[in-house]
């Protein structure tokens, strides 16, 4: 049997700055030698809306395992993108705010242009520059992503190729026993496998329950997102709560007991 983790081609390690996709870097790492040939990447993109111990994380990966991973962030001008490092990272959303402005409209679950322009394209930008003195020509089937077996909703709309962990039928389970025996964490808390602080500290694809409850946790959390929607008079979620209202419910010990479902996203875990 191939062996799914084993680099063959140029290939781009999307790292979320989850636990999932901590653990595929890790794999591959282990099936090439403890390092990445020198013409396939690890990226992460930063939308600066991140926690802070996702940060610290992604730092903890690269000196831990001695892997180099680029940062990279939306810009509206220019080359489109910006290479930064942890200390040099925005962490108050600036280049979420920045494309809001630019495109000046609010992504949505119909729309996610977010994940689009902050992520997947910023990362394609990125990878074009940093391949063209060697020859390469990116293109998405070189992508490897983060995705569990157990997330077969998210995986079936992927090639196979690039998704190892399913190839290698990893589960959250897996993922759960190899951080517990591991040296170091992602600081966030762990519920049932899922780490529902995760990827942007708001974002409008988690249920309505995980964002109230995260806003109880911090109120001021909720100030960013009221902003953007006061500046383009509009709602990230178009059929649902305002984060100022979300604000008030939480403020209010309005109880969410259930968090319900979020919705799939690249951004994985």
């Amino acid at each position: 049997m191939n062996d799914p983790f084993k680099l063959t081609e140029p290939s781009v390690i999307s790292f979320s700055g989850g636990r999932t996709s901590a653990y595929m870097l890790y794999r591959i790492l282990q099936s090439n030698d403890n390092t990445l040939p020198e013409d396939s990447l690890c990226i992460f993109a930063n939308t600066g809306k991140e926690m802070e111990q996702t940060l610290e994380f992604v730092r903890d990966c690269s000196e831990n395992w001695k892997v180099k991973i680029h940062w990279v962030e939306y810009r509206s001008s220019g080359k489109k993108f910006a290479e930064v490092d942890f200390n040099t990272a925005s962490r108050k959303g600036e280049p979420f705010e920045e494309m809001i402005k630019h495109y000046k409209y609010l992504p949505n679950s119909q729309s996610r242009h977010c994940t689009g322009q902050l992520k997947i394209r910023t990362i394609h930008r990125f990878v074009k520059e940093w391949w063209k003195p060697l020859g390469h020509k990116h293109n998405e089937s070189m992508d490897l992503m983060g995705i569990r077996a157990d997330e077969m909703r998210r995986a079936a709309k992927v090639d196979r190729e690039r998704v190892p962990l399913v190839s290698a039928e990893i589960t959250k389970h897996d993922v759960g026993n190899f951080w517990k025996n591991n040296s170091f964490d992602l600081n966030l808390p762990n519920i049932n496998g899922e780490t529902i602080h995760g990827n942007c500290d708001l974002c409008f694809l988690k249920a309505n329950g995980k964002i109230i409850n995260l806003i109880r946790e911090k109120p001021e959390r909720a100030d960013w997102w009221i902003k953007q929607e006061e500046r383009v008079q509009d709602q990230f979620d178009r059929l649902g709560m305002s984060y100022e209202k979300r604000k008030e419910a939480a403020i209010n010990q309005v109880e969410m007991f259930e968090f319900g479902e979020s919705i799939p996203c690249y951004c994985g875990d």
